[in-house]
């Protein structure tokens, strides 16, 4: 049975569908959305950081609705250095990004709990046969296939506690790679979301998509016992994200039909390659949606394509970095690479994480004393980067 026509219809509720069609309520509040997600709340199980330098004023006006915690400044760790930087970081958790959009989406709009079995640039069908009907389509359900990608995997474990006292962290720890090098690059990630509750991840970049459930639930523990944090467990949250560092995209374009059938997200690729940070990206799509809203899907699918084929060229210096990662340092070692990255200057710093280097900042960043071999490091520039594996986990 066919539903009513609508003029969007959004597949998949995490952060990039759920920023599109928010850009399209606040941009075009007389377009008939629908949004469709498989789970029964927007957003899924995550929490999403990003810096005040990754988002231009109206993007943060995008961002404002949600419910989210906010710092001034914060610290990395590493074994031969440490640093205090200034720049505001906010972070959103999933629950807060479900609630937002309740508030902010008609009541029309959301479909929650409804499995998509397949779309068109103008169709839905849902589980059960329901089939929507739309002028445009966007596929936004999430990284698929891998083929003639390149690169290896940020696997990750957070907790979330509240302790049984105050446990005085009193910034977040964007990384706190001063813990064991275990075969990757390893770090602590902690944020303080109040005096008595407190986020926590450990997060190793790494050659295979494997997350050991029960190791790394102990270093978790560990990591704990270590601050003196101990209380209530409130949740938790897991990953095995991709670290892109090459391939062909004309290929993966091809693969994906990104130039047939509307997708962003990290379907489309657009993320930091090498940092896997997806607010800016999310939010630049969504304004671009928002602003094209009358488009046809075969005509918006040309449109995402084209933004994806500018993300990837303009992100290459991160892939490239991203080579020196995985394929020019020793796993143990690697973290030499953000060691010597957090001496830089602070503008530079937030430009690399936006995704927005300049020419020079580049040339400062790979210049100085390598944190790799020259012979490694050359090797790694010019070379195609390991095999990017389907993760099936």
């Amino acid at each position: 049975m066919s539903g009513r026509r609508a003029d969007v219809a959004i597949v998949g509720g995490g952060l990039s569908g759920g920023l599109i069609a928010l850009a399209l309520r606040k941009a075009r509040p007389e377009l008939d959305v629908v949004l469709v997600e498989a789970g029964e709340a927007l957003g899924g199980n995550h929490r999403w950081s990003w810096f005040e330098t990754d988002l231009d004023e109206t993007g943060h006006a995008l961002m404002a609705p949600f419910r989210k915690t906010e710092w001034s400044g914060y610290d990395v760790f590493f074994p031969q250095h440490s640093r205090t930087l200034k720049a505001r970081y906010f972070s959103l958790a999933s629950p807060d990004f479900d609630a937002g959009l309740r508030r902010e989406l008609s009541q029309q709009t959301i479909r929650t709990g409804r499995k998509v079995e397949h779309c068109t640039p103008d169709s839905v069908t849902l589980s059960g046969g329901e089939v929507i009907p739309a002028r445009a389509v966007i596929d936004c359900r999430g990284f698929g296939a891998a083929t003639h990608l390149r690169g290896g995997w940020q696997v990750f474990m957070g907790r979330h506690m509240r302790t049984t006292k105050p446990h005085g962290i009193t910034r977040p720890v964007i990384m706190d790679a001063s813990v064991e090098q275990l075969g990757g690059y390893r770090f602590v990630y902690v944020l303080p979301l109040g005096a008595n509750e407190i986020f926590f991840e450990d997060t190793y970049y790494q050659d295979d998509p494997v997350l050991d459930r029960s190791e790394l639930s102990r270093r978790l523990d560990q990591y704990a016992a270590g601050n003196g944090w101990d209380g209530e467990f409130l949740g938790s949250e897991t990953g095995i994200l991709p670290v892109i560092s090459g391939g062909d995209f004309s290929v993966y374009a091809r693969e994906q039909q990104l130039d047939r059938m509307p997708q962003a997200g990290a379907r489309a690729l657009l993320a930091h390659p090498l940092t896997s940070y997806t607010v800016p990206q999310a939010v630049e799509t969504a304004q671009l949606i928002a602003a094209n809203a009358d488009l046809p899907g075969d005509q918006l699918a040309a449109l995402l394509a084209a933004h994806a084929r500018r993300h990837w060229k303009r992100t290459s210096y991160y892939r490239l970095l991203g080579r020196l990662l995985f394929d020019a340092a020793k796993p143990n070692a690697r973290y030499r690479i953000f060691q010597r990255f957090y001496r830089l200057d602070e503008r530079l710093i937030e430009r690399f994480y936006a995704a927005r280097s300049i020419p020079f900042e580049k040339f400062r960043v790979l210049a100085g004393k390598p944190p790799v071999s020259i012979p490694a490091a050359l090797k790694a520039m010019f070379g195609k980067g390991r095999p990017l594996a389907v993760n099936r986990d």
